[in-house]
């Protein structure tokens, strides 16, 4: 047993998550103090509930690390169903918590849940477990890749309805690269991908405030006082931060200048109290995180284990790339937060979950090349 744990354990991919998550922690308690003392008195409001979200996320890590991803196969009807189920719940007025305009919370106790980052990684385990059956005929669109989709377009729409324009495209596009990695031909991937673009161009602009959200990510400047100001705030942090930072707990745009500078925009601040190194730093553990899950997805035997890595490193990545793009002005402000670092309860607890179903799929792979070098010593033998 003592020889398993130091061995089967991927001991680069569990320091790698945990340094992150504890990065941010630090980052988050620098982003939002002034904030929590502005509005609650305190300047520990945010970095308590965080500190709690990582206790128990760190504990369910370690849980789903030694959890048989192979199981998944069996839950995938009931994690699917719950999904549904959550979705419908937060918009029901009496359960659902409304936000800024927004209802895409569940109020539990004290906190507020976030289903539809439960919903992600449930997508993502019930599309790995459909089309690792679907094999044999992942080829043929009607028979192999369409079915599971008319589930994706039933969870598209009910997150949509929250509104979530954000997540929902992180599905669309984890669904994707799954249908991908799944064997599918390229034709339906194209014809998929078409709709998929067409279907976010109609809803960002069917909505004035997603298309004030479009022409603000073009132009700022143009309305620097409301759908711009938080864009500019961040270009000011960034440019504050140059290269070496202004120090940690320095930072001018956080005094209430850059909105949630904690949540969807503490890259920026990042940057501006730890310069380019803090940004690298961040850069490169989800760098790490991403070569590991690929390689895992690769290496892995058993089709479900290898969609289903494929599905949580993407997903994780595709967040990451929405959330940098945001921050820098090179994609529109989607609200979806940075993996690991930005401060959200359900966000850290579902990413360190996938990572540890990540990490268990890697133990199996690990287990698995060790067996097989010890039959072939036999054989030789």
């Amino acid at each position: 047993m003592k020889y398993s744990f130091r061995k089967d354990n991927d001991w680069l991919l569990i320091v790698t998550t945990f340094l992150l998550a504890g990065f941010g922690l630090l980052m988050v308690f620098s982003s939002s103090y002034v904030q929590a003392i502005d509005d609650y008195n305190t300047p520990y409001f945010f970095i308590k509930r965080q500190l709690m979200w990582f206790v128990l996320a760190g504990i369910a890590f370690f849980f789903f690390m030694h959890f048989p991803y192979r199981l998944y196969r069996k839950l995938s009807p009931f994690i699917i169903i719950g999904s549904v189920i959550v979705l419908i719940l937060v918009l029901i007025p009496q359960l659902g918590v409304n936000i800024n305009g927004a209802q895409r919370w569940i109020k539990v106790g004290p906190i507020n849940v976030q289903p539809s980052e439960f919903v992600k990684i449930g997508m993502i385990i019930y599309l790995a477990q459909v089309y690792s059956q679907k094999q044999a005929y992942i080829d043929q669109f009607i028979k192999g890749v369409l079915p599971p989709l008319v589930l994706v377009g039933i969870i598209f729409g009910l997150i949509m309805m929250q509104p979530d324009l954000g997540t929902a495209t992180s599905i669309l596009l984890v669904t994707l690269l799954l249908v991908f990695f799944s064997g599918a031909k390229w034709r339906h991937l194209i014809g998929l991908g078409t709709l998929g673009a067409s279907m976010f161009v109609l809803l960002a602009i069917s909505a004035p405030y997603r298309l004030e959200r479009l022409t603000s990510y073009w132009d700022p400047f143009a309305d620097p006082y409301d759908t711009g100001h938080q864009l500019i705030q961040s270009y000011i942090a960034i440019s504050h931060g140059g290269f070496s930072g202004t120090g940690l707990g320095q930072s001018v745009q956080k005094l209430l200048y850059l909105p949630e500078p904690h949540t969807d925009f503490i890259l920026a601040i990042i940057s501006e109290e730890l310069g380019l190194f803090g940004v690298l730093y961040v850069f490169v553990c989800h760098m790490i995180i991403l070569f590991k899950g690929v390689t895992i997805g690769t290496r892995c035997k058993n089709p479900f284990g290898s969609l289903l890595a494929f599905g949580i490193v993407f997903q994780i990545a595709i967040q990451v790339v929405f959330n940098i793009g945001a921050v820098t002005g090179l994609l529109p402000i989607t609200g979806i937060p940075l993996p690991l670092v930005s401060n959200g309860g359900s966000s850290l607890l579902i990413t360190l979950v996938s990572l540890a179903i990540l990490a268990n799929i890697s133990r199996n792979n690990i287990r698995q090349r060790r067996q097989n070098a010890g039959s072939e010593e036999q054989l030789s033998a």
